[in-house]
């Protein structure tokens, strides 16, 4: 790509192989920087073959630029750039943070050029990143001067029509004009005061090649909807300009950026519990309570972006601008963000930008009619064709793509008001293999080498940089299977600007264990480094399992546990069987662990916090077009006598703890001990202190753990509570001392290289976790400090288990309802009681 394969290849070329283990996590042994032994990525290629029935890549079309010289030059002029940036590229920071990536610094230096050269370009020929990503304030159909002025770029048309409603798909009369750089427009005026296109009308794009004309959505299109009554129609783009009486205003506030995202993944369609497609505004009247009951504080919604195929799960995105109609509106879409954003909730939506639907009719690839990369969005041949998905692949060193896929971003966050992007299949964009049969374990030759994608990479790294600097408070994530280096360190330090990426390899170890494993041949140091092992500095988004592990052909955590017997041992009126017992306590454990070990934010996919059973299947011609398995079963949560209401309480307490002690920002975060005998991890995130007992027969009397302050502790969440599905074993008014272990300061002689210690009773397949009691508090109420005994611990009421019950109170009248509760059951219950120790 315009000389870049080759200049990478020399400037990579003699590089020293290194240590395949290339991650850092702060460990107990000698609590510094320790490198882990890499988490080999076998299931990436899973994720690649499986990530879509459904994906899709786009490109961007090109408007005119202030030039008088082709665009290529535009894309290849460096000539005089190296000077005014030679401070910038000398100084990579992420190579002081890894020495490892010090053989690979020429690497850096060169895409750290690209990028500064291309911003220097958009400085000299469109005024700069930001003003370029306002593409669609130009192309695409816009207000201008008493009229509608629409443009589209298509250098590959030798002619063009506005055809549509408002003329009866006759363009004979609405022909557009040609510019030097490919770009067709046309200005229509009004006619008696009144846009002569009205909104809400049909509009397409039609243009001639090699003598036949051709009919497309145009590229900018921001609303396109469909015959849902002809099987297989195709969709029409609809001209989107809604009076002042229909537009939606917003009326919150964006809530403030929290320290660590507790993520939401969503899918609106597929959120009803009804076999149907559900709403915009069903889904923010209805679910977006339940989830900030359940102390979540950021929703991540999928499937947003246009789609013309349902089953692909929106990641083979048709029309980039326009939201997916099957919801709804865009003025739908709004109400809902602005729902969530009054419920204290963020807001991010899946981004694709990694491929495009090879859609023809429907979508950018109609576009595509044989012509050069130059003129098109995508790259020829094999280039542009990704295998596995069946999608067209972007030409991200294409100056009119960069202005699509950028203004795509800025579109997002300025008219919909979302707070940020996870970027899907970013492993496709670093690599010209896009991560086909490739086992990525970590040796550094895998990431920086002619195989790297350095337009891509630039574009990512313009991408962040946009983000930011037009909202500072937005969350950027990136799913990428390959654990690239740098890819979550700031752009000003030589990396590509992310501020999370997704922790894939954990889910995959957990699917492991749970169809491969039996329980004792769990390991605890397996289990603890898998989730530990992240680069240090590169904040990280850990999950048990996402919407990709419940796609048909897999299943949820919970069927993995518990199979067939969800069908019929879930109901609380009789005993729990052995399979529901272990698969609840286990569901417990494992997404709790994952999320208090495994990052600096924690996602969950809509339904897995109570367990939904089964898998994700869309209506395709495979499943006679059934929606059964296309919904939330919200009511085997909000019935009463199931057992999913524990593991829902426990997903509520789990995020309220983080709430109350935020361990999930927390740097500290130290593994004293994995056990493999006893089969017990115990760990510190922040002040807390975590004990997970994964021994399926053993309780331990007196177990001594280890800690870093001295003081008094107790119990600030437990698994085993009553509340949670639990036998209430562990006392939660137990005040546990510590004592100090060896000299201070002299980590060999203290007890797990920690200098205090205390003991504890732990129950087996439990998980525990203790806070420690500061002296300001000593001589008030067991459960008045962070109000832990009461929302977190034993005493959390069955009748605010349903989320539609709970949701009608406003928070401080949940917490009033909530304590009375519990002090009319403590009046009748016996504690579980506990040896004190």
């Amino acid at each position: 790509m315009l000389g870049s394969l080759s200049l990478v290849s020399q400037l990579t070329a003699g590089c020293s192989s290194l240590p395949s283990s290339k991650t850092y996590t702060r460990v107990a042994e000698n609590n510094e920087l320790a490198k882990q032994f890499p988490i080999e990525r076998t299931c990436g290629f899973q994720k690649l073959l499986r990530h879509r029935i459904c994906t899709s890549r786009f490109l961007v079309p090109q408007r005119q630029v202030k030039q008088n010289f082709p665009i290529s030059s535009v894309l290849t002029d460096d000539s005089s750039s190296m000077t005014r940036m030679e401070d910038e590229t000398e100084n990579i920071g992420v190579l002081s943070t890894d020495q490892g990536l010090e053989p690979f610094k020429d690497h850096f230096k060169y895409r750290m050029k690209r990028y500064v050269d291309q911003k220097l370009l958009l400085e000299k020929h469109e005024g700069g990143l930001e003003e370029f990503s306002k593409g669609y304030l130009e192309f695409g159909f816009n207000r201008e001067d008493g009229g509608t002025v629409y443009r589209e770029w298509a250098p590959a048309a030798k002619e063009a029509q506005l055809i549509g409603d408002f003329n009866g798909w006759d363009g004979s009369n609405h022909k557009m004009e040609r510019n030097q750089f490919g770009v067709w427009s046309i200005s229509i005026p009004d006619s008696s005061g009144k846009p002569a296109i009205p909104h809400g009308s049909r509009v397409k794009f039609r243009f001639k090649h090699d003598g036949v004309f051709i009919d497309r959505i145009p590229a900018w299109i921001k609303y396109a909807t469909v015959d849902s009554s002809r099987f297989g129609a195709p969709y029409d783009g609809v001209y989107w300009d809604p009076p002042p009486s229909e537009r939606y205003e917003f009326k919150y506030p964006r809530p403030p950026k929290p320290k660590a995202p507790r993520i939401y993944e969503a899918h609106v369609g597929m959120s009803s519990s009804e076999p149907r497609v559900n709403s915009y505004r069903e889904f923010a009247d209805d679910v977006l309570p339940r989830i900030r009951a359940n102390n979540y504080n950021t929703v991540q919604l999928m499937a947003v972006m246009e789609h013309s195929y349902y089953a692909s799960f929106g990641y083979h995105v048709t029309n980039f601008f326009a939201a997916s109609s099957r919801s709804g509106t865009p003025e739908d879409l709004k109400y809902l963000i602005d729902k969530a954003h009054s419920l204290g909730l963020r807001v991010l939506v899946d981004i694709v930008h990694s491929h495009a639907s090879n859609n023809v009719t429907d979508g950018l690839n109609g576009f595509d009619v044989g012509q050069s990369s130059q003129e098109s969005y995508f790259h020829t041949g094999d280039q542009g064709y990704h295998k596995l998905w069946d999608s067209r692949l972007f030409n991200y060193a294409n100056w009119e793509v960069l202005r699509f896929l950028l203004s795509n971003l800025r579109w997002w966050i300025e008219e919909f008001k979302f707070d940020g992007f996870r970027f899907d299949g970013v492993t496709s964009m670093l690599y010209h293999h896009h991560g086909i049969n490739m086992s990525f374990t970590g040796n550094y030759n895998e990431y920086f080498s002619e195989a790297t994608d350095v337009d891509a990479v630039v574009y990512l790294m313009l991408a962040n940089c946009l983000v930011h600097n037009i909202f500072p408070d937005a969350t950027v994530i990136a799913e990428d299977v390959s654990g690239m280096p740098g890819l979550g360190s700031p752009v000003s330090m030589g990396g590509i600007g992310f501020d999370y990426r997704l922790a894939m390899a954990i889910p995959d170890r957990w699917i492991d264990y749970l169809k491969n494993k039996k329980d004792e041949e769990w390991s605890m140091k397996e289990i603890s480094q898998s989730l530990t092992n992240r680069r240090y500095t590169e904040k990280c988004i850990s999950y048990a399992e996402s919407h990709d592990q419940a796609i048909v052909g897999d299943k949820t955590i919970a069927f993995l546990l518990m199979d067939q017997e969800m069908y019929t041992g879930m109901s609380s009126l009789t005993d729990a069987s052995p399979t529901i017992e272990r698969g609840i306590t286990l569901h417990k454990m494992i997404h709790f662990i994952t999320m208090a070990l495994g990052g600096e934010g924690y996602l969950n996919f809509m339904g897995n916090e109570f367990g939904h059973p089964e898998w994700i299947d869309f209506p395709r011609e495979g499943n006679e077009w059934s929606y059964e398995k296309c919904r939330r079963q919200w009511k085997l949560v909000d019935t009463d006598h199931l057992r999913y209401k524990f593991m829902n309480a426990f997903d509520r307490a789990m995020n309220e703890l983080d709430d109350k002690f935020p361990f999930l920002a927390s740097t500290k975060q130290i593994v004293s001990s994995t056990n493999e005998e006893d089969k017990v991890i115990v760990f510190e995130r922040g002040d807390l202190v975590f004990v997970f007992n994964f021994h399926p027969e053993n309780t331990y009397e007196g177990y001594k753990v280890g800690c870093d302050l001295p003081g008094k502790y107790r119990v600030a969440l437990d698994s085993d509570a009553w509340g949670f599905g639990g036998d209430g074993r562990v006392g939660h008014n137990i005040d546990h001392f510590t004592s100090p272990e060896g000299i201070p300061g002299v980590a060999e002689t203290n007890f797990n290289n920690r200098p205090n210690s205390f003991r504890v009773l732990s129950p087996p397949r439990t998980s525990v976790v203790y806070y420690r009691v500061e002296e300001s508090q000593e001589g008030h109420n067991n459960s008045e400090p962070v109000n832990v005994q009461g929302k977190l611990a034993a005493d959390v009421p069955a009748e605010l288990e349903s989320p539609e019950s709970s949701a009608t109170l406003a928070a401080d009248d949940v917490d009033d309802v909530t304590a009375r509760k519990i002090e009319d059951q403590k009046q009748n219950r016996i504690v579980g009681g506990e040896s004190n120790v």
